[in-house]
């Protein structure tokens, strides 16, 4: 069995295939966890995200955040390591009154969905986070949206996988997928060597949609979403912010030892992964606006990523029309959040031929793509 990609979506779910017994091979075509995992903030933030327009993707972000706490403990005792998981919670904050009652409708919202939440007022949030501004003008309480590490994850996760029988083969490049009468065979790498297998499963991202081999009529539409974020360090230690803060369109993720995350940007600059000098005052400026003592860190580093984005923003998890031909891909904002959940997924799909949710099935592309050509037949 391969799994094409050693992002944390990959070895996820190459993890959980080789704790059910499955022989696992992940191909990772740089090092692990060195693609959009590296440069991901970490949140795990149903609630602050959530959207009435897409309740079922909600709910699926909600189901996996409550997950989280024994997915970390099963593959802390797995692997050995610390996964970097901080139970922290988040404020969503306003910086005026425009904000303010922003907020307001941020609240209702999130009580209509029955999901937990409570409206602080300025004083409340600054005693629960004493470095914000005495500017604030509100600010909500989110007890259940938290935060992970991506870097230390995956380094758990590629530990896991290996722990459980698996492999994990860095520098591999899959130049192919080798498909013969509408079934995989297996895949064929840049160095010319073949691989057979049954199953493929395809986590390698917005890089996914570009994998020679796979016919023009069962690939799923994917395109990249660039975010810039940067990486700071309190020299004093840790302090200055122990929950995650929010302010649109800006986000601070602490990690619980003195350096903070600082993100990110949203732009369809398709494949570019510059940094720049407006996205980065931009971002400081927005941050520095309610938490003042970020003027103080050190910058420690300023990347920039691709998040993989479909149509619908949604991530294609499962079989598609290609028999052993298997999704993890397309998770745009959610993919460290819905880690656990997709592996799940696709081990049930692998190993029981078990359906998924309509929502992330990759069938549902199939589906428009049918429609399109009967539409454009009838014209």
């Amino acid at each position: 069995m391969i799994v094409i990609g050693g992002g944390v979506i990959g070895l996820t779910a190459a993890w959980r295939l080789a704790e059910r017994g499955a022989s696992v091979v992940v191909l990772e075509r740089g090092r692990s966890g060195s693609g959009t995992s590296h440069v991901a903030a970490g949140m795990l933030a149903p609630v602050a995200e959530a959207d009435p327009q897409e309740e079922q993707l909600l709910r699926l972000g909600i189901d996996g955040a409550r997950d989280y706490p024994q997915f970390i403990a099963e593959l802390r005792e797995r692997a050995g390591l610390d996964p970097g998981y901080l139970r922290c919670g988040t404020l969503m904050v306003a910086r005026d009154r425009d904000e303010a009652e922003s907020l307001e409708r941020e609240h209702h919202v999130r009580q209509r969905l029955d999901l937990q939440v409570s409206r602080l007022r300025p004083t409340q949030a600054r005693a629960l986070e004493p470095s914000l501004a005495p500017t604030l003008r509100g600010a909500l309480e989110l007890p259940d949206d938290h935060a992970v590490d991506p870097r230390t994850l995956t380094s758990a996760l590629a530990e896991a996988v290996r722990h459980d029988g698996g492999r994990v083969r860095e520098g591999a490049e899959v130049q192919a997928l080798e498909i013969d009468r509408d079934a995989v065979q297996g895949v064929r790498l840049a160095s010319g060597e073949r691989l057979g297998g049954e199953a493929v499963v395809v986590a390698a991202g917005v890089w996914s949609r570009g994998l020679a081999g796979i016919p023009d009529e069962v690939q799923v539409p994917l395109r990249p979403v660039k975010g810039q974020i940067l990486r700071l360090v309190d020299p004093s230690g840790p302090g200055l912010l122990t929950r995650v803060l929010r302010m649109r369109p800006t986000y601070v993720v602490p990690r619980g030892d003195g350096r903070y995350v600082l993100g990110a940007t949203m732009e369809e600059r398709g494949y570019d992964t510059t940094t720049t000098a407006g996205a980065t005052f931009e971002l400081l400026r927005d941050a520095m606006e309610l938490l003042p003592g970020l003027s103080e860190l050190v910058l420690d580093e300023l990347s920039a990523g691709l998040r993989p984005g479909t149509p619908d923003n949604a991530p294609v998890i499962g079989p598609g029309l290609t028999e052993g031909l298997f999704w993890a891909t397309g998770h745009y904002r959610h993919g460290i959040l819905l880690a656990s959940k997709t592996a799940e997924l696709i081990a049930g799909a692998v190993l029981g031929g078990q359906s998924v949710p309509d929502v992330v099935s990759p069938l549902r592309f199939a589906r428009e793509l049918s429609l399109s050509k009967l539409e454009a037949d009838a014209g």
